[in-house]
């Protein structure tokens, strides 16, 4: 017999942890709980250096604090390739063993225990494959394999690959770390370097645990045998019969064959139907028990709840739909426009796919009321979907169904609670999606919301293609520079700017007013209101581009109204501008907001928020300095950048703009935007920002009369900004009467309604020295 010892020696000093009840070989991969202290400390020495440890079989797996005897010399050289903390402290590592190491000496440190190792590292190329060496090896392949077809708990599919090993050592210790050993069988293949006589050792178990197996397996066809099949079966059904009588619930088969009915019914494609049939037939085949059970018949109840072929017959009259706009909207123009067009290529098509429409504009404007208004005005059902805070993808896509707890979507199940496939789907906000470790339900709305592909939508709850193509998508926001681009470009933008204050007043007494009586329980001639109260309230109470807040003005009038009428007995209440405040509260807006008197440095700015557009008063001072300029009120980099133009602007214009003195050596310039809370940022704030520093510096008063925006460069030129519209609605809120613009605008001064345009004076400019001669006053 060939010796066949082909390691080479080497000295290593290792910690170690002693293994309980686990064994590991070279060449393969476990992972274990580490949990007693000597261990966990050996770990972290390990981690600390090379990521090696030494690990041993413990001879007694009931000692939890083993001594020097307590465990076998013999072991494995391992790597730890993955640690994962548990919550009860432990800690679970993935180690992958390299070479076989024997411990000449153990030493006991403070809190683990190391050993001085003898390490045999295995040299393949030294192997001499003789005649002996190769009969062992085919004998230890057979019994792996004989092994194998017994024991059911070992993938044939997973071992088999891994018998076809050239290498006889490796062949040897992959075969050992799959059969169930005792310690001492462990011990003797792990210790022993002939690998002759570690692969007889190994026949020796082999069969040793063949014939066990054998007899477990006679013994489990002599148990079967004395309950037939038949009998088994027949007492088996005869008890869930029994059962299901006393609950009340259908047979199996019964439901199967009435979900196989009603699927059907649904007429689905092919490939749909073979989907869901295979699922009704598990049932048939499922023991009742089996929690599959209750998931498959959830799964085919909310497939067959879908309304895959159900529409409602749409109505395509633009006489019709324009009546609807204008009953239930006033103003929006261009809106209502744009919706009636969409209206009549709908009928010229006969199913135009897309475009997908967003409803651009702050808050309180009316943008799902508009929605609600399409769905009547093309008779279909209507649906909505708040995006506000959603971050997980699966709100969109839904989960897989074999998930503890899994549903689909909220598009499949708004779909179904529509109970049509055309319904106008409202996504409201969806500027304020989010996303996290969870997904991007961005990413997964963008096939929802693309003609071209939503008509083969799946869910991964449902796992069959659901048609969105008839669907009417209507999208909503406050704001477009947080939705991203590819989303954007998906869909056509309507903005819809804040109302004027002549719209918000017709607004009140035909639609908010009426509302709020009519919920409040009131009849019409039971309460009403001056138009010189409602103006008030427009003008001192809110300053909205919407008309939220004052709808809730009204309502709270409303109900003080309804206390009168029930607490003191009176028929009827009439708020005049005598009595406003008693059931209104104070006054809340007061006309001292900006300036009534020309002063230096105090300027008024034009401002776009999300919310609408707004005034923002500029203050600049100048003060005895080192040339400091000091910039307050919570700004962004744009603003900041602006205010760092308008200083380097004005030092190379400074004597042709009349500033004696080197103030930006000698003089410290302070700007502030007051509510210091609020976050601001833009480019349109730089003509304003110039204007307050030159009069500042200059000491000559700003007409107080005039609002600014625009943005400005070095050589002093006025470029243009967006959001025109409701900075100009936003002026005529504060009763500014003149305007600067830049020259650029001019034509976005087209979309302001006319009753606005003849109540305000517009300047346009295309440098900064018209500004400054337009808006600040000679001495």
């Amino acid at each position: 017999m060939n010796k066949n010892i082909t390691y080479e020696v080497k000295n290593i000093r290792l910690p170690i942890i002693p293994m309980r009840g686990i064994w590991i070989f070279p060449n393969t991969i476990i992972h274990f709980d580490v949990g007693r202290d000597i261990s966990i400390n050996a770990l972290n020495e390990s981690m600390i250096k090379d990521s090696l440890i030494f690990l041993t079989a413990q001879k007694d797996a009931s000692i939890d604090e083993p001594k020097i005897g307590d465990f076998y010399d013999t072991g494995v050289i391992a790597e730890i390739k993955q640690t994962l903390k548990l919550p009860n402290g432990n800690m679970r590592i993935l180690v992958e063993g390299i070479s076989r190491a024997e411990a000449k000496e153990f030493i006991f440190e403070d809190n683990y225990i190391q050993a001085e190792l003898k390490e045999y590292v295995y040299n393949e190329e030294k192997v001499v494959l003789d005649d002996n060496l190769k009969a062992i090896t085919r004998l230890v392949v057979n019994d792996a394999k004989e092994y194998i077809s017994l024991n059911p708990n070992i993938s044939t599919e997973m071992i088999l690959p891994i018998l076809e090993q050239d290498d006889p050592s490796r062949l040897a210790d992959i075969v050992a770390s799959y059969i169930n050993l005792e310690g001492d069988d462990y011990f003797n293949i792990i210790k022993e370097l002939d690998i002759y006589k570690r692969l007889e050792i190994l026949h020796g178990i082999l069969l040793k645990e063949i014939e066990y197996l054998k007899i477990e397996e006679e013994i489990n066809k002599k148990v079967s045998k004395q309950i037939s099949k038949n009998q088994r079966e027949y007492y088996l059904k005869e008890q869930l019969m029994a059962i299901r009588q006393e609950l009340g619930e259908d047979d199996d088969e019964e439901i199967a064959f009435k979900y196989t009915e009603q699927l059907k019914k649904l007429k689905l494609n092919k490939k749909s139907e073979e989907h869901v049939l295979k699922e009704i037939n598990r049932l048939n085949i499922l023991s009742p028990g089996s929690p599959d059970v209750n998931v498959i018949r959830s799964y085919v109840e909310e497939i067959l709840s879908l309304p895959w072929n159900k529409t409602t017959k749409e109505k395509y009259d633009i006489k019709k739909a324009r009546d609807i706009l204008e009953e239930d909207h006033y103003g929006l123009e261009d809106v209502k426009e744009r919706v009636l067009e969409f209206i009549a290529v709908k009928k010229m098509t006969k199913g135009l796919k897309g475009p997908i429409l967003c409803l651009v504009g702050p808050p309180g404007v009316g943008k799902t009321s508009i929605v609600k208004s399409i769905a009547r005005a093309t008779n279909r059902n209507f649906v909505s979907m708040r995006l506000g805070g959603v971050r997980d993808e699966a709100e969109i896509r839904g989960h897989r169904k074999t998930y503890i707890g899994a549903m689909p979507g909220r598009i499949i199940k708004l779909m179904e609670d529509a109970g049509t496939t055309n319904p106008v789907f409202l996504l409201d906000e969806i500027d304020k999606l989010s996303s996290d470790f969870r997904g991007d339900p961005a990413s997964a709305l963008l096939e929802v919301l693309d003609p071209a592909q939503n008509d083969a939508f799946i869910d991964n709850y449902i796992e069959i293609p659901f048609d969105l193509s008839k669907v009417m998508f209507v999208t909503t926001a406050n704001s477009l520079n947080t939705i991203p681009a590819a989303l954007l470009d998906r869909m056509e933008i309507i903005r819809i700017s804040g109302y004027t204050e002549f719209e918000k007043l017709n607004i009140a007494e035909k639609y908010l007013i009426p509302k709020q009586v009519k919920e409040h329980g009131l009849k019409p001639n039971q309460f009403s209101i001056s138009t010189d109260s409602v103006k008030k309230m427009i003008t001192n109470y809110t300053r909205e581009a919407g008309v939220r807040n004052l709808e809730r003005l009204i309502s709270k009038a409303v109900r003080k109204a309804v206390m009168d009428i029930v607490e003191k007995n009176k028929k009827a209440v009439r708020i005049s501008l005598r009595n406003l405040e008693k059931y209104i509260g104070n006054v809340k807006i007061v006309d001292d907001d900006i300036p009534k008197e020309d002063m230096v440095g105090v300027v008024n700015g034009l401002a776009w928020t999300e919310t609408g557009g707004e005034i923002l008063t500029i203050e600049a001072t100048v003060m005895e300095g080192s040339g400091k300029v000091q910039l307050t009120g919570m700004l962004g980099d744009v603003m900041k950048e602006s205010a760092m133009a308008a200083v380097s602007f004005i030092r190379s214009n400074q004597e042709k703009l009349g500033i004696k003195g080197e103030f930006y050596k000698n003089k410290d310039i302070h700007l502030h935007f007051p509510e210091g809370a609020v976050p601001k940022d833009g480019p349109s704030a730089g003509v304003s920002i110039i204007t307050a520093l030159v009069s500042a510096l200059s000491g000559k008063k700003v007409s107080h009369d005039i609002a600014m925006t625009g943005e400005i460069t070095l050589r002093g030129r006025v470029l243009p900004i967006g959001g025109v519209k409701e900075k100009v609605l936003a002026a005529n809120r504060y009763g500014i009467k003149n305007i600067i613009l830049p020259k650029a605008n001019e034509k976005d001064v087209e979309l302001i309604p006319n009753k606005v345009r003849k109540l305000l004076q517009f300047s346009y400019v295309e440098t900064i020295d018209e500004v400054l001669n337009l808006a600040i006053k000679e001495s």
